[in-house]
């Protein structure tokens, strides 16, 4: 964030409804959308500290996109502006997710050609993200190898443990590469637009445990069914790491066991929900407003996406004061350059598996990949032109 610059928490609400409205492809293809909008369209932060970002969200449980928005908004206009970057980018999926549970259930888009062509188009912009990052965060052999590494070793053990025990050793070689260079091998890090309160994090951290341990016990005492959302919602929010898909799983064995909602229509609404931009947590949104027990319909969704959610504010907003002033010692700031190329190779993994595997099965998938990598590079045409351009496409392979 440069130095004195300051936003208005509307601005970063409108910046964020953008993505939200525009951002398809799941988490490893927000991390392009992000850096497209935030890093080279408004340059509210320039690729070392989107690096850095990255890497603290991937170290802590829960959505890692929506967490980096919330950083990036908290950053650029205090607590509020945290808040709005995540209300802009979630309720456009939130919003069609409960639509969709109240009126086409059972709906089974799986296998529709624009939901193909939507994952093609994530091919494009996380490749490109990937070209442009590396060229900042690994521009030397010794960053280079430090990328290729940490690829090889999240393509060989594919597990969200392992993408942590990757930017850990990329941190200690970096460490180990620049400690001896002034600043840390790079430039200094620019000092945060606004202050965040130490106490405030604290307080965040400690309401984090309480829930955590707390909600349990209550809900055991009360009884309530709304208890019962909170307390399960809110614990998959805290416990997962790796993503939207990884939450899956711990959600259906909360709400599907207990008979809150029947196993076909958990599959119906996470195949919509791969048809939505926006991030894959909003799924709770349409699981809330499915269930049959009370709370339901649109306070049902409202209980179980803040639920969710939750857990990510109050981890963000407790460790950013810190981080903001670890990064800025030298020891710190050489363990980041490696930190940064660790991340690159992180994504040039991402980019095999989960993102080209999914989408890239003929050869016509791949020219159409070409086109919109053409279309974002050269041509420089918004992703969300981009992203409709490819769901037609592939709509229209489809049909051939």
């Amino acid at each position: 964030m440069r130095d004195g610059e300051r936003g208005s928490a509307w601005e970063v609400f409108l910046v964020a409804l953008r993505l939200g409205l525009t951002s398809f492809g799941g988490p490893i293809a927000h991390i392009g959308y992000f850096r497209e909008e935030y890093v080279v369209r408004r340059r509210w932060l320039d690729d070392q500290q989107f690096a850095d970002l990255l890497a603290l969200t991937n170290f802590l449980p829960g959505p890692a996109s929506s967490q980096t928005g919330i950083a990036i908004g908290t950053m650029r206009a205090g607590y509020l502006g945290g808040l709005l970057s995540w209300v802009g980018f979630t309720l456009p999926s939130a919003l069609a997710l409960v639509a969709f549970a109240q009126v086409v259930r059972g709906l089974d888009v799986s296998d529709a050609g624009w939901l193909h062509g939507l994952k093609i188009a994530a091919v494009a912009v996380v490749a490109q993200a990937v070209w442009a990052m590396s060229r900042n965060l690994a521009p030397d052999r010794e960053r280079a190898t430090i990328a290729v590494a940490a690829a090889g070793l999240v393509l060989m053990v594919a597990t969200p443990a392992t993408q942590v025990l990757a930017i850990l050793l990329g941190g200690i070689a970096g460490w180990l590469l620049y400690r001896r260079t002034p600043d840390g091998g790079g430039g200094a890090f620019a000092e945060a637009p606004r202050r965040l309160s130490p106490r405030i994090a604290a307080a965040s951290l400690a309401l984090f445990v309480l829930l955590l341990v707390a909600l349990p016990v209550v809900r055991a005492a009360a009884g309530s069914q709304t208890l019962n959302l909170v307390d399960a919602f809110y614990r998959a929010g805290s416990l997962v790491f790796g993503g939207g898909h990884v939450v899956l799983p711990l959600l259906e064995r909360e709400v599907v066991p207990p008979g809150w909602i029947t196993q076909s229509n958990f599959i119906a609404g996470y195949g919509a929900a791969q048809a939505v931009p926006g991030p894959l947590f909003t799924f709770s949104a349409y699981l809330g407003a499915s269930l049959g027990p009370q709370p339901n319909g649109a306070p049902g969704a409202a209980v179980a996406l803040s639920a969710l959610f939750l857990p990510s504010f109050l981890l963000v907003w407790g460790v950013l004061p810190f981080w903001d002033h670890l990064r800025r010692i030298s020891a710190v700031q050489a363990a980041l350059r490696g930190i940064g190329a660790a991340v690159v190779g992180i994504l040039v993994a991402a980019l095999y598996d989960p993102v080209w595997t999914s989408a890239i099965f003929e050869p016509q998938d791949l020219a159409l990949a070409l086109v919109a990598l053409v279309l974002l590079a050269a041509w420089r045409l918004p992703p969300w032109l981009v992203v409709v351009v490819a769901a037609t496409g592939g709509e229209a392979l489809a049909r051939l």
